[in-house]
């Protein structure tokens, strides 16, 4: 019987406990730069982010499946429901704050839901162009926001594009120093990576930063720090908003939890605990749900799973959810007793932290592929982070679900009656190719239809069927339906089976199917009386088994 909480510690045995220390030590060192500057581009104080954090991990930990999933802040959601939130209340602001715990609970609410009910198909709404198009999107907005701090400048409103016009005329204002920190931290990641991704460049880079402000004194130069740091523990609050506000809320909370979905079950696949054995997608949608709920009780915001620290986490041998339980132990300390070391961290050193991260999130070569392979999908990728950029960024996020969902149905929609021909000397039957060497009977017309028949499709399935059988040279006597893409018929469709059907026997030309191997199409035959009106044995095995058996039938 699987463990109803902290699943990853079931069979936990003593010599994990060096990997996980290892893996957990060093996931903080990731973690204490990234979830601090995460914080900031949504709005928030710093040790906000550190609380997204602990919720995440302590969540995921305790309901998750996955054994090395790291769940906090992330820079993919935040950049949407800060958007989101900037509409109904004041950046900074308590109320903005409530207000996004508040949108935490909603996202958890409909993730442990989803996990309960088991939707993890919900993951697939998302294409991998859209997907690619969505992250590019985000990334201009990252950058769009922490140019600013970067340049050392002050930070424009507006759209994306009217920020980044703006910075572009005040690039003559840029501050020297902050330009100097951002560009280095920048830097420093890049090379830290390049060299070995277990260094944690970001800390580092946010030391050096600091070390630099307090020993030349580049705050009387113009560069920002975040100030002080408030050494608090987080502690349960019920979010408190208006009737009014969680209507307004709801939209946004189920754009969030999509992505959040899509990442997540990105994430476990990727790392998959056991190789051998599926992973629990499910299972972790609870855990992402359980880590916003505590997030929202602790005062933070919506958390997801992030497939960078994640991957630290499992290169650097860690077996359990106790390395991310040793990185909340070490961000607790941080609150509880240091957190003031933190105030003398420049705001251009986490600009730097999340420009690397907008490099990061885009997929250059995934893009690339699709241009090369796919031009048309390509199309995708630049309608969805165009809508991202230009239109308000919650409104571009649902065009994205609603592009990806509309390809999905024209692809659907786009599928033809295809033609199998007997290739000559074998009882196998196969689509038209003109490299094959096959054999005629010009009394049977052998047809396939690679995909589910629904009332999106069954109007074109019909008409080209018939189209097949008034351009035949002989009329067939003879219709064999190959039935191995069809997986699944709704009532249009089998309606429009049965009408097709009549038609054929009323014209004297028998219709049979052959390798109907869907078990949900299986059922749709016998719920929808298409064996009827088919008539007894005319459903077979194989489409040569078809021809033998209605062969013996004619000739007697």
């Amino acid at each position: 019987m699987a463990w109803p909480i902290f699943r990853s510690l079931a069979n936990y045995r003593r010599e994990f406990i060096t990997g996980d220390v290892i893996a957990g030590l060093t996931l903080v060192a990731i973690a204490i730069p990234e979830q601090m500057a995460t914080s900031r581009l949504g709005g928030f104080a710093p040790h906000v982010g550190f609380y997204a954090f602990i919720a995440g991990t302590i969540g995921f930990a305790a309901l998750g499946s996955n054994r090395f999933l790291s769940c906090g802040a992330d820079s993919t959601i935040t950049p949407i429901f800060a958007g989101g939130l900037a509409v109904l209340t004041a950046a900074g602001s308590a109320d903005y704050q409530a207000t996004a715990a508040t949108l935490a609970l909603a996202v958890g609410a409909i993730l442990l839901v989803s996990g309960t009910l088991k939707f993890g198909w919900i993951a697939n709404l998302l294409s991998a162009p859209v997907i690619a198009g969505f992250l590019a999107g985000i990334a201009v907005h990252i950058v769009a926001s922490q140019l600013p701090s970067v340049l050392g400048i002050t930070a424009p409103s507006g759209s994306t594009l009217n920020r980044l016009a703006q910075i572009a005329l005040h690039l003559r204002d840029t501050n020297p120093y902050a330009l100097a920190i951002g560009a280095g931290v920048f830097v420093l990641i890049i090379i830290s990576e390049s060299i070995n991704a277990k260094i944690p460049g970001a800390l580092i880079g946010l030391v050096v930063a600091s070390l630099a402000v307090l020993l030349f004194g580049l705050e009387e130069r113009g560069v920002a720090i975040i100030g002080s740091v408030p050494s608090e523990l987080p502690h349960f609050v019920m979010p408190d908003v208006s009737i009014e506000r969680w209507r307004a809320i709801v939209p946004l909370s189920l754009l969030i939890a999509i992505v959040v979905m899509v990442q997540t079950a990105a994430t476990t696949q990727s790392f998959p605990s056991e190789p051998d054995r599926p992973p629990d997608v499910d299972r972790d949608f609870l855990g992402a749900g359980a880590g916003s709920i505590i997030a929202s009780l602790i005062g933070a915001f919506p958390v997801n799973a992030s497939p960078p620290r994640t991957s630290i986490v499992a290169e650097t041998g860690g077996r359990s959810q106790v390395s991310g339980l040793i990185a909340t132990a070490i961000v607790l300390a941080i609150l509880g007793f240091g957190a003031t070391l933190l105030a003398y961290v420049p705001e251009a050193a986490l600009g730097g932290v999340l420009l690397f991260v907008a490099t990061r999130i885009v997929r250059v070569r995934q893009m690339a592929t699709v241009l090369r392979q796919s031009p048309g999908e390509f199309l995708l990728i630049l309608a969805t982070a165009a809508s991202i950029i230009v239109l308000p960024i919650e409104q571009g996020v649902a065009i994205g679900i609603i592009t990806s969902l509309l390809h999905g149905l024209w692809n659907t929609t786009r599928s033809h009656v295809i033609i199998y021909e007997q290739v000559a000397g074998t009882t196998v039957w196969w689509p038209h190719n003109p490299e094959l060497h096959v054999q005629h009977d010009q009394e049977v017309l052998v047809v396939g239809f690679q995909a589910p028949l629904s009332f999106l499709n069954a109007a074109r399935f019909r008409s080209e069927l018939r189209g097949l059988v008034q351009s035949a040279r002989t009329k067939p006597k003879l219709i064999v339906i190959e039935g191995t893409g069809i997986l699944e018929i709704d009532f249009t469709a089998a309606q429009v089976l049965i009408d097709l059907i009549e038609s054929c026997q009323h014209d004297g030309i028998m219709v049979a199917v052959a390798r109907l191997e869907s078990v949900r199409a299986q059922e749709a035959f016998a719920r929808f009386g298409i064996n009827d009106r088919l008539g007894a044995n005319r459903v077979f095995l194989s489409v040569d088994q078809a021809l033998k058996a209605l062969a013996i039938e004619e000739s007697g």
